[in-house]
């Protein structure tokens, strides 16, 4: 897969389903780190998810610890969406197998976790104004990785 999305510890299952069908439509697999803040089930993804939910890649890992030893078998780069990173999302330069990660909504990503990240950036936005919804934050910035690593299917 040239791209992937990683949910932190997750507290909206609406934002969930939202990404999972943005998964579904570019072909990015979604990676749930857990614990998450709700119930993971069909029934609670499914009126973001739509009938999308059949289509996407989820991979759900226990916590991050096994997430983290997933991503260095796999040898992939860890890139952190965040309101306190000081790179522009931009300004990053991203690469064929990137793993995007969108932290908890209400907490965004502990420290520790932020440290383990290979690079972090963040959208900029007006002044003031603390953060956009995670599922928006992931659709853009999902969006510009594709572009610049030419994922998108040409004259589709």
């Amino acid at each position: 897969m040239p791209l992937d999305l990683a949910l932190y510890q997750p507290d909206i299952a609406a934002n969930t389903g939202t990404l999972l069908r943005l998964g579904a439509c570019l072909g990015i697999p979604v990676h749930l780190i857990h614990p998450a803040g709700f119930t993971v089930s069909r029934r609670n993804l499914a009126r973001s998810g739509m009938d999308y939910l059949d289509e996407a890649a989820l991979v759900e890992h226990t916590g991050f610890a096994a997430f983290q030893d997933w991503r260095r078998r796999e040898g992939r780069r860890l890139v952190l969406l965040s309101t306190k990173a000081e790179i522009s999302a931009y300004d990053a330069d991203y690469a064929t197998g990137d793993i995007l990660m969108l932290g908890r909504e209400s907490a965004g990503v502990p420290g520790a976790v932020a440290a383990a990240c290979d690079l972090a950036v963040r959208i900029p936005m007006r002044h003031g104004l603390r953060s956009i919804n995670v599922a928006l934050a992931g659709a853009m910035i999902a969006g510009e990785a594709m572009r610049q690593i030419g994922a998108f299917p040409r004259g589709a």
